[in-house]
């Protein structure tokens, strides 16, 4: 039925596969620690592609706390709707370098995938994005707004200043979250909740300083031997979450998730047991999960006949939708507090929270991306929960309570998000960026 966008995306598709390459090749690693300029130079890099591609009003919006973010512009013809495009550049740190085909930053395209950090995390929706306004040349059917974040891997911290900042440079009718993933391969996904997070960075001290483990073991314990323990008490023996007093509900109409589904993407090693009770995907979206994220302490080449003094951890907390995250940091935190062992010291030094978030799935715009994904892709598109976070969607909400909000993208269950060897498989590109052309003239 659009087979002019069908065949205008097909033939987009180098330079917007040669696109992807290139911001893969920008470092915009926004964690802390990174080079900030890097980051700016990406930003930059952004506005003039998007100006260089007819857009208007391109410029960087600022903030004192954080990166910056993109914006530019299409004006919407008379009575046609506005939508804010979303994305975000930044990406996260690459991880051990020996563990990537490649460089992370060096991109390759191998067996119809593109690999490198942030080929799909999240780029790759800055290609969809404007891939799909590109297809309607100069009859762009309806007014979009683009907003590609520079924060969002490292918390958003200066998002609601620019939000604020800016307030009366956006006005969107439909906002479109390009930060979310198909079911697979060939097959879209439409997301109706994601899972918020809290996390806190202790320090766990027993001593001192460092004493001769041979002197004084079996007197005091060490840092190490003492933060297991707590952490051990995270979760029960079946690994379901131990902390009291958290929102954990059980799915009663999502779909299957087959165990050995499961067991394939996650690479879990043979006979390993999984985690928890109930449905796969109440333990993936609707009930609280506990990761311990990283531990300081001295690496095992290190290692000498000492008792050690401190030690360190970043332990992060998973929210189901319904769940506070406020009183889940609070939780977490008293839960750890009791059950420090042997009266050792413990501290927290760095807090985070962002809240859970329900989509509304009544709105024409959803039903609009749902007839130009069965078009698009051939299949209907699977309604999925996501047990990751976009906190920053509920600040969307609020600012635009008319504005219903869409969670798209392009990346897959296989798309290692977040792992080395990054990929991002080109013909969903393809399919997600013809979706976005077909709803907006749909929508239009």
């Amino acid at each position: 039925m659009h087979d002019d966008l069908r065949a205008a995306v097909a033939a987009d598709m180098p330079r917007l596969k040669d696109l992807l390459f290139d911001l893969v090749r920008m470092e915009s690693v926004s964690a802390h620690g990174h080079d900030p300029a890097k980051v700016r130079e990406t930003a930059a890099r952004i506005r003039d592609v998007v100006a260089d591609a007819g857009f208007s009003n391109a410029q960087l919006l600022e903030s004192e706390i954080g990166h910056p973010a993109v914006f530019a512009e299409r004006p919407a013809p008379v009575g046609a709707p506005t939508l804010l495009l979303y994305a975000h550049y930044d990406v996260q740190p690459a991880g051990p370098a020996n563990e990537w085909e490649t460089g992370p930053f060096e991109p390759f395209e191998k067996d119809g995938r593109i690999y490198g950090r942030g080929a799909s995390d999240d780029k790759s929706g800055i290609v969809m994005h404007l891939g799909a306004v590109a297809a309607h040349g100069d009859d762009l059917p309806l007014g979009v707004q683009l907003f590609f974040e520079g924060e969002e891997e490292a918390g958003s911290v200066g998002l609601p200043v620019i939000l604020d900042r800016y307030a009366d440079l956006l006005h969107p009718d439909v906002i479109v979250i390009g930060d979310g993933g198909n079911w697979q391969v060939g097959v879209p996904g439409l997301l109706t909740s994601l899972r918020g997070v809290v996390a806190v960075k202790l320090e766990l001290r027993t001593l001192a300083s460092a004493v001769h483990s041979g002197q004084y073991g079996g007197v005091v314990p060490d840092a190490l031997m003492t933060l297991s323990r707590l952490l051990a008490s995270l979760h029960n023996d079946d690994g379901t979450v131990a902390v009291p007093g958290l929102v954990d509900e059980e799915l009663t109409n999502a779909m299957t998730v087959p165990e050995e589904m499961a067991r394939a993407l996650t690479g879990a090693v043979d006979g390993l047991e999984l985690i928890g009770s109930g449905s796969l995907p109440s333990r993936l979206w609707s009930r609280p999960a506990i990761s311990v994220l990283a531990i300081d302490a001295p690496p095992v080449a290190e290692a000498i006949n000492q008792l050690v003094p401190v030690a360190r951890a970043k332990v992060s907390l998973r929210i189901p939708p319904g769940q506070d995250a406020a009183k889940a940091l609070e939780a977490l935190k008293s839960h750890l507090l009791a059950n420090v062992p042997w009266g050792a010291s413990l501290e927290f030094f760095h807090e985070e929270m962002g809240e859970a978030t329900t989509l509304e799935t009544d709105s024409l715009a959803v039903k609009v991306w749902k007839e130009a994904f069965a078009e698009a892709y051939g299949t209907d598109a699977v309604e999925m929960g996501a047990g990751g976070s976009i906190p920053f969607i509920a600040t969307f909400a609020d600012l635009y309570p008319e504005a219903p909000i869409l969670v798209v993208g392009c990346g897959d269950p296989t798309s290692a998000i977040h792992a080395p060897n990054e990929s991002q498989d080109v013909a969903d590109l393809e399919r997600a960026t013809l979706a976005e052309a077909i709803a907006f003239r749909l929508l239009g």
